[in-house]
């Protein structure tokens, strides 16, 4: 565990070499969301791949850089795409951005991410906020040896959603006029989307949507002592008895679609937030 402490060091002292820019919270701008980088005043713009240690995004419409500026008023260091278990990332490597945001001394995290809606009441271009989630990944970033230097053996995961910021989101979103819906997210590898007899399982275990991201980030910073909020945009419908073939052109299409209402969203909870 100390090699991944020192590759942590290493990629903030990285970062702290080319700016002395502070960020206060991180943003993971997945699908949907990453055209959002566009709108925070940059101090610093590093490529993934010039960072130490860190992977680079092989998904398509993930860019793939890092963006520290202002964004709401506040001092984000935003991911533009995310990394993905199912890239053949390890775990850890997945995880490594969120521990260097908190190296950095972000004390919070926003993800976005794109979900199947298996929850009869979404529809596709619905947005939700997580309260709760499922790990079904097989794998866990924190397995291994612990290091007590980036938290304890045994994190508490009975919130890992933030209450205080999931009612602040639900607030921003009453006073823009925007819905916002709650939902229990369930994380599988991929990169397959789910037979019908997997989306009939994984309603009935209690999740509304699922995804092939997220838990990872969310584990390792409840872990560091992060306070976290996710938003998920419905892509498309997933029920079991009406199937239809995934079109990957369609679903990007559908976060597109979402990103004015996704922002309003973001950068009113950035201004309201108290972190």
């Amino acid at each position: 565990m100390s090699a991944y402490w020192t590759q942590i060091q290493e990629a903030a002292a990285f970062i702290r070499a080319r700016t002395d820019f502070q960020p206060e919270i991180g943003l993971i701008l997945g699908t949907g969301l990453g055209d959002l980088g566009h709108r925070i005043e940059p101090a610093c713009v590093i490529p993934y791949g010039d960072v130490p240690h860190f992977m680079e995004s092989t998904a398509e419409s993930h860019a793939g850089q890092l963006i520290l500026g202002t964004l709401g008023g506040r001092r984000v260091m935003a991911m533009q795409g995310r990394i993905h278990f199912y890239e053949g990332y390890t775990m850890r490597q997945v995880a490594l951005p969120v521990r260097v945001m908190k190296a950095l001394g972000c004390g919070a995290l926003l993800m976005s991410n794109a979900v199947g809606g298996m929850n009869p009441h979404l529809a596709p271009g619905d947005i939700t906020v997580m309260t709760d989630h499922i790990n079904l990944m097989g794998d866990n970033p924190l397995i291994g040896d612990n290091d007590d230097r980036l938290g304890p053996r045994f994190p508490d995961m009975s919130a890992p959603y933030d209450r205080g910021f999931l009612e602040c989101m639900e607030q921003v979103a009453l006073k823009n006029g925007l819905a916002l819906k709650r939902a229990v997210y369930v994380a599988v590898a991929g990169p397959n989307l789910e037979t019908g007899a997997e989306y009939r399982f994984l309603r009935a275990i209690g999740a509304d949507t699922v995804g092939m991201s997220s838990v990872p980030e969310c584990l390792a910073a409840v872990h560091g002592g992060m306070r976290v909020v996710g938003l998920s945009v419905v892509t498309d419908a997933c029920f079991p008895d009406a199937l239809k073939p995934a079109d990957v052109n369609e679903i990007i299409r559908v976060a597109n679609e979402t990103q004015p209402r996704l922002e309003k969203l973001v950068t009113g909870f950035l201004a309201a937030a108290r972190f």
